[in-house]
């Protein structure tokens, strides 16, 4: 894009980060964060004006919206993610997802939002997604009925985007207007929610092509795990966890495709790289410390490979 154009949009560029699920592997998303965050100055809340994420991406989309910073963040991952991740069974997994949520968020709704969200879950009986959202200005239609987050807390939506089923339970929620809806995780319908957030500053907010700047942050790729005794011995859990991480990486290289078939003129970073060697192996269902240590590194190097085009979007 010529300098002068990229000048002349600068007071009205619509900025938006988007975030994908991958469990335990969020710690890479957070190392490109913290960089991101030293690179513009403040807290991420205050330099883009949707941010959209799923399961993991959406509990760190909730906290930067709600105008965390990065080290806030990466100190709630350090100190809860290896205990949901090492709890055994899905109702245990839930029990200690659910305490992780109340605990951060409490009784906070999507009033209480600093910036444009998207949290994104997938329905259970529709097969449909339901994006929690805290601005009217993103909905496509029934703005006369709309309520922030349909009504239910950030940490009900917050659970429910991450509610990876088998592995949790479904997360039933109650909205505003005593609808009983359930929900499972996000990543089943957009693992990499790109595509959501630039249809809601496209189709909703009106703001042309040319005016936005996409951020879209992945989880990395990296070797499958080898099993352990006990997994090998326990053949089916370890298919399943095999088939979700499939499922789910194949939902976002379809998605990315898509983006750039459907909006290859909205300006797009997009920082997911992949590692093949034999020690960064591992899945979302990752709960040692050192390795979750070393995905963090790992982001925070590939913002540099990323860096002179982040501030050119940015700054």
């Amino acid at each position: 894009m010529p300098e002068h154009v990229e000048a002349e949009t600068d007071r009205k560029l619509c900025r938006i980060l988007s975030l994908d699920g991958g469990g335990a592997k969020g710690f890479y998303s957070l190392g490109v964060l913290k960089e991101i965050e030293g690179l513009v100055g403040s807290p991420l809340s205050e330099k883009f004006d949707l941010v959209f994420g799923t399961s993991t991406g959406a509990i760190i989309a909730a906290l930067i919206s709600l105008g965390f910073k990065t080290d806030q963040i990466h100190t709630l991952y350090k100190e809860h993610v290896p205990r949901v991740m090492k709890a055994s069974g899905r109702t245990e997994k839930s029990r200690v997802l659910a305490e992780l949520a109340v605990k951060v968020f409490g009784e906070t709704t999507f009033e209480g939002v600093k910036t444009g969200i998207g949290i994104v879950a997938t329905r259970w009986t529709t097969e449909r997604p339901m994006i929690f959202k805290g601005n009217i200005a993103q909905t496509h239609g029934r703005q006369g009925t709309f309520v922030p987050g349909f009504g239910v807390t950030i940490a009900e939506a917050v659970q429910a985007s991450c509610s990876a089923y088998p592995f949790f339970h479904r997360k039933t929620v109650t909205t505003g207007d005593g609808d009983r809806v359930e929900l499972i995780d996000g990543g089943y319908c957009a693992n990499n929610p790109t595509l959501y957030a630039i249809a809601d500053a496209s189709a909703a907010m009106k703001i042309v092509h040319a005016d936005m700047r996409v951020v879209s942050v992945g989880v990395g790729t990296y070797p499958e795990p080898k099993p352990s005794f006990w997994a090998g011995l326990i053949r089916k859990n370890l298919v399943s966890v095999q088939l979700l991480q499939k499922t789910l990486e194949i939902n976002t290289q379809s998605m990315d495709q898509l983006r750039k078939l459907l909006f290859s003129d909205v300006p797009t970073v997009r920082i997911s790289d992949t590692f093949e060697r034999p020690e960064m192996a591992t899945d979302l269902l990752e709960h040692n410390v050192e390795k979750l240590s070393i995905l963090h590194q790992r982001g925070r190097d590939s913002f540099a490979t990323h860096e002179a085009q982040l501030k050119a979007f940015l700054l």
